[in-house]
This record gives structure tokens, C-alpha cells and sequence, in this order.
């Protein structure tokens, strides 16, 4: 069943929508990057009269998985593919230009031609095991720039007091999701030989 391609160009507070309609005719419309923009998505779907899209995005991380899992819960087949895949398309199509509005219009076309594969939500588990480590790498980062900091000399002693401050707590805040991660694998590891047994 060829469904209507629909490309997503997404970024942090907003994205734009490009529903490739019959005959190739071209719909555009941009929308807030939240909840409350996914359903103005759904409200515009429908008065162009779709039922369900094939969506299409790049995956950029975390702007997307909001709004993939929103459209995959929907009942939309969605496709979430490496941003490399659309760059060779925009080059083989000769396309230089690069706006917001251009870039969901090639992802529509490269929906419509290529069909990549759906994409399917992680389980709740490991989106949960994915955030904790998410945030333990943010936290080791911030934990290094402040240590740095401290190393390269401070002149002011206020300051120095507050970096000092700051590493307690980032060190404190590293342990504490360390352990939240440790018991978050413990418990999925308990729940799968429960099942495995059962």
C-alpha cells in the first residue's frame, strides 16, 4: 500500500511538514515542536483529507522521538533514517538549496521514492536505560569542564569555591545516576528471568 509521504524537518521549538499529495502537488506547513503542535499535525492530516502518511525524518538525536513515537501511535507507518542517506538524495537531485521548507520537501521525496524501512518506538525499558545514560554522559562532561576550570588557575577565591561546590554536586549527581542505572538493569535483568521461568 503506497501511503502519502509526508517529510518532517525537525528542530529544537519547531518543524516543518511537507505532505506530497496526488499528482506530486506539494503541501507545507510549519508546526511547534511539543504535544500540543503534534496534534495541530493530526488536525491538518485530516482536512487534507489523509487518513495515514508514510512520515519520514531525520534522526537528530532527541528532537524527534516525541514526535516519531506520537505519529507511530497515530497508526502512521514512520521512517527515522541517517541524515547521510538524505544528503546523498538532495546531491543526486542537484538540490543546493538549504532551507527548513526545502530540506521536508526532499525528505518527502525520498520517502516517496526510496520507502525506507519503519521505525519502531525502543521499549519503554530501554528508552528509560537510554535517558539515565544520556544523562550520566551530560553530567561526566560538565563534571570535566569544571575541572578543567579549576585546574587552569582561578584567580578569584569566590569563584574557585563555587567550581569547588559545583564538582560536590556534580559528583554527588553522578553517583546517584550511576546507582539509578545499576537499578534499572538489575530490575529489567529480574523481570526477564521472571518471564523466562514462568
Amino acid at each position: 500500500m503506497n501511503l502519502p509521504p509526508l517529510g518532517l524537518d525537525l528542530a529544537k521549538l519547531k518543524f516543518n511538514a511537507c505532505l506530497v499529495r496526488a499528482g506530486g502537488k506539494l503541501r507545507h506547513k510549519i508546526f511547534p515542536n511539543n504535544p500540543e503542535g503534534f496534534s495541530q499535525l493530526s488536525d491538518w492530516l485530516k482536512k487534507q483529507g489523509v487518513k495515514q502518511v508514510h512520515a519520514c525524518m531525520e534522526a537528530t538525536g532527541t528532537y524527534g522521538d516525541s514526535l516519531a513515537t506520537y505519529l507511530h501511535e497515530q497508526d502512521h507507518l514512520v521512517s527515522v533514517v541517517n541524515p547521510a542517506a538524505i544528503k546523498a538524495y538532495a546531491q543526486s537531485h542537484l538540490s543546493r538549496t538549504k532551507t527548513d521548507r526545502v530540506e521536508a520537501a526532499l525528505i518527502a521525496g525520498f520517502c516517496g521514492e526510496r520507502r525506507p524501512p519503519a521505525w519502531r518506538p525502543l521499549e519503554r525499558e530501554v528508552q528509560e536505560l537510554q535517558a539515565l545514560v544520556r544523562r550520566l554522559e551530560s553530567l561526566t562532561e560538565m563534571r570535566t569542564m569544571e575541572e578543567n576550570r579549576l585546574s587552569s588557575g582561578i584567580s578569584v577565591e569566590a569563584v574557585g569555591e563555587s567550581v569547588e561546590e559545583l564538582l560536590a554536586h556534580l559528583a554527588e549527581q553522578i553517583k546517584k545516576t550511576e546507582a539509578l542505572i545499576r537499578a534499572h538493569i538489575e530490575d529489567s535483568c529480574a523481570q526477564t528471568s521472571s518471564f523466562d521461568s514462568a
